[in-house]
């Protein structure tokens, strides 16, 4: 009987801590804001038992949004045909702005926890760096940009193509989100497409045959 006992009560609290998981899970797809108090009342639970089995809303968002997002591959399908850096920069800032925007709710509650606990912030999934790093893989094979340049443009579009760029125009600029989009992705394009023509710049004055550019005389 006492094994009996014991095992039910281990069932129960599996059962619990799934419905406060799943609960996280499906409000963290709908967009709106996520907070401990509302996924509690969702798994049909106080907000202390939440706390309980999870000791901030950081680690229970870690476990929740597990394997929901796309690889970066997953995510550049449209363009895996493309070796064009600004084309795949293009989907890469696309897809990941459309995302933060589909599920801003769980992004922001994410990025406030881990504003405040600095440490914390690997727990964040840093969707954009492995994004960014797919989409400029063909740039990186073809030396289309020096390494140290491929590198700086790594750290330029991580800054925008990012949540934090996102809601920076869309909460304190006042742009509508689309509009917040458009002008992101049209800084992304800009950056690269820069960093490609400053390559080919430092090509032609690498090769010693380079033909100079025609004078003209006023």
């Amino acid at each position: 009987m006492g094994t009996q006992s014991t095992t039910g009560r281990v069932n129960q609290k599996l059962r619990t801590r799934t419905a406060i998981v799943q609960a996280a899970a499906e409000l963290s797809r709908t967009g709106q804001e996520v907070t401990m108090p509302e996924v509690a009342s969702r798994a049909l639970v106080s907000e202390a038992t939440a706390y309980r089995y999870f000791p901030d809303l950081l680690s229970l968002l870690r476990e929740a949004i597990a394997g929901q997002l796309p690889t970066p591959a997953e995510a550049l399908t449209p363009v895996a045909d493309s070796t064009d850096p600004v084309e795949r920069v293009a989907a890469a800032t696309e897809f990941l702005l459309r995302h933060v925007q589909a599920r801003q709710g769980v992004v922001r509650a994410m990025i406030a926890a881990t504003v405040v606990r600095p440490a914390e912030a690997a727990a964040r999934p840093g969707l954009r760096f492995g994004m960014i790093d797919h989409a400029l893989a063909p740039a990186a094979e073809s030396g289309a940009v020096e390494p140290a340049a491929l590198e700086q443009l790594k750290r330029d579009l991580a800054i925008v193509v990012s949540a934090e760029a996102l809601f920076s125009l869309t909460d304190l600029y006042g742009l509508d989100p689309e509009d917040a989009i458009a002008s992101l992705l049209r800084t992304a394009t800009t950056l690269t497409r820069a960093a490609l023509r400053d390559g080919e710049g430092a090509d032609n004055r690498a090769r010693p045959d380079a033909t100079p550019h025609p004078r003209t005389t006023a």
